[in-house]
């Protein structure tokens, strides 16, 4: 985890340098102001300039337009707080162990296979966080919105806050609102009008440069939007995929707040001179929006549920109209701000900085993770219910995730199972490639595992003595084998029980079906290359979950059960209890 502070950037840097750039000297293009707006619950359709035909946003397109649009932006998670944190810190969140939002233990006992990894609610305050680092760069630094991540963010180097606090979500879009960071106004004022005001007066008080952090609490539940606007909504025709008025409104009033900062930068001679981003913290709230044809909503970990709207404006540097779709992530924002400023090279992040894509280089391909150790429980009318591989109790159970060029890998921790999109050619998440492509799910799959361990994010083992569901894989049930021996015939059920120590000088599978349901007589090649199986499948650790890919080479050895043929995905498990004799 990274440990520089703040005082070890200021020694590190240049001393005459930094000390004229702290005195407010340098150019806009190595100085800007910093606008980021985060939007929230605002999926990846749920934007005209994204392909909807009933949302109008032309602010917010307006910042696309001029700029550049990322068509591969994510998110650092399926829901807000793990986003956010994220974003703040250019971490992974196994660093800031918040990894869902309030509790892990979400929905019923009865129906969580594994005991979750607890969260963190407070992120940790001596983590690097992105205002403190602006402010310490000579930056003046404001927000004004959902902060989500403590009960004061003035605590985390804003000098000016406008209503963040804990709270998810807003009490009331319409004053009063019963939040502790923020007055009430006159009653029924508009909370992202309200918003907007509080930074457009705050940005006219400063001189250059300066940090603004709009994470706007729109468009998060409760559902309420200003009358006049629904009713516009309600008189429009439906689109194809989006039809919700007072959903609608809540975007456009969002956009409207959007566009009141734009005018003010205008206003003030500045907004050339100014870096904007625009991103969303997950995606779309699957009750009253769609992110088609991209598969799933908010709380899920396919791509309607992490991939997010992403824009960057910043005219003599970024030309305007640019497109491209090098993959970028929500950790990536400080790391780039940070080589905007001249501190590539001092600060520790788990993102990346995308500057050179920015001016219109090409970097290299690298790998994005998602990491989810907790449940969200399922809405009762998601538009995407029927996305979920956990319906109908849950949008997501543990689990994570790797992509890599067009390809995305998934582990869910309940069964091992894995799942294999290419995603150039399958957005939708359709069509699971995991059993047609053995080398490439082994060849991710240890690269997670490497990620895992070089991040130490923690994986839930632990099974819930309270779990009254059925247990299931790929194939429909899950097989654990209980292994005291070579030859040793596994019934289902039974658990393996192995030590590490245990080497055999070779390894086979030898499959049978005199057990209804199948059975299975496992022999470990302990720390090698089982035979017939694919390389990489090495190194067995206590409560690692590997799959082993059974080749057609074995097909003449034994009979297969019934829920098994050849090059079929078989998942296992391996418990480190006690020492066995070979």
């Amino acid at each position: 985890m990274r440990t520089i502070t703040l005082l070890s950037i200021l020694l590190l840097s240049c001393g005459v340098q930094q000390s004229s750039m702290l005195e407010g000297s340098g150019t806009a293009r190595d100085r800007p102001n910093i606008v980021l707006f985060y939007a929230d619950d605002l999926g990846w359709m749920d934007l005209a300039v994204q392909g909807s035909d009933f949302y109008e946003t032309p602010h917010i397109d307006r910042i696309a337009r001029e700029g550049m649009l990322f068509t591969r932006g994510y998110s650092n998670a399926g829901n807000c707080a793990p986003s956010r944190a994220s974003l703040m810190t250019g971490m992974y969140t196994p660093r800031h162990r918040i990894f869902t939002v309030h509790d892990s233990f979400r929905g019923k006992s009865q129906n969580r296979q594994l005991i979750p990894i607890q969260t963190e609610r407070v992120l940790d305050t001596s983590l690097l966080i992105l205002p403190q680092y602006l402010k310490e760069k000579g930056y003046a630094t404001c927000m004004a919105g959902k902060w989500h991540l403590s009960p004061n963010a003035s605590d985390y180097g804003f000098d000016a806050n406008f209503g963040g606090h804990q709270s998810g979500g807003p009490k009331s879009y319409f004053s009063p609102y019963r939040n502790p960071q923020l007055s009430d106004g006159p009653e029924g004022e508009h909370l992202p009008d309200r918003l907007s005001g509080e930074i457009s007066n705050w940005i006219t008080a400063q001189n250059s440069p300066f940090f603004v952090y709009f994470p706007l609490y729109s468009v998060h539940t409760p559902i309420q939007a200003r009358e006049d606007l629904t009713t516009k909504y309600e008189e429009k025709a439906p689109g194809r995929f989006h039809d919700h008025p007072r959903y609608a409104a809540m975007i456009e009033a969002m956009d409207q707040a959007i566009g009141k900062v734009l005018s003010t930068l205008e206003d003030r001679g500045i907004i050339d001179e100014t870096l904007i981003v625009f991103t969303s913290d997950n995606g779309g709230y699957g009750p009253v929006t769609s992110q088609r044809p991209l598969r799933g909503a908010k709380g899920m970990h396919y791509e309607g549920g992490i991939r997010v709207p992403f824009f960057v404006r910043w005219p003599g540097q970024v030309a305007a109209g640019s497109q491209t779709d090098y993959p970028v992530i929500g950790c990536d924002v400080f790391p780039t701000i940070a080589d905007i400023l001249g501190d590539r090279d001092l600060l520790d992040f788990d993102g990346r900085s995308f500057l050179p894509t920015l001016k219109g280089s090409q970097q290299s391909e690298r790998a994005l993770h998602w990491h989810f150790p907790a449940y969200l429980e399922m809405y009762r009318k998601d538009r995407a219910f029927e996305d979920s591989r956990d319906k109908p109790h849950w949008r997501s159970t543990p689990l994570a995730a790797i992509q890599r060029g067009s390809w995305k890998l998934m582990e869910f921790f309940e069964s091992g199972e894995l799942e294999l999109y290419d995603l150039s050619r399958d957005p939708s998440e359709s069509n699971n490639l995991a059993m047609a492509e053995p080398a490439r799910v082994a060849s991710l799959h240890a690269e997670m595992r490497k990620w895992r361990l070089e991040t130490n994010a923690p994986v839930p083992r632990e099974r819930n003595p309270e779990y009254r569901g059925p247990v299931r894989t790929s194939t429909g049930l899950v097989y654990e084998i209980m292994s005291r021996g070579k030859g040793q015939t596994a019934k289902v059920g039974q658990e393996v029980r192995i030590r590490e120590e245990t080497r055999y000088p070779s390894g086979k599978l030898i499959f049978s079906s005199d057990q209804i349901g199948g059975s299975l007589t496992f022999l470990l090649g302990g720390g090698q290359v089982i035979k017939g199986v694919e390389e990489g499948i090495v190194g067995m650790q206590e409560g690692e979950v590997r799959t082993l890919i059974v080749p057609p080479s074995l097909s003449q050895r034994k009979s297969y059960p019934d829920f098994l043929s050849p090059d079929s995905t078989l998942h296992y498990r391996i418990e480190l209890l006690e020492v066995m004799e070979k």
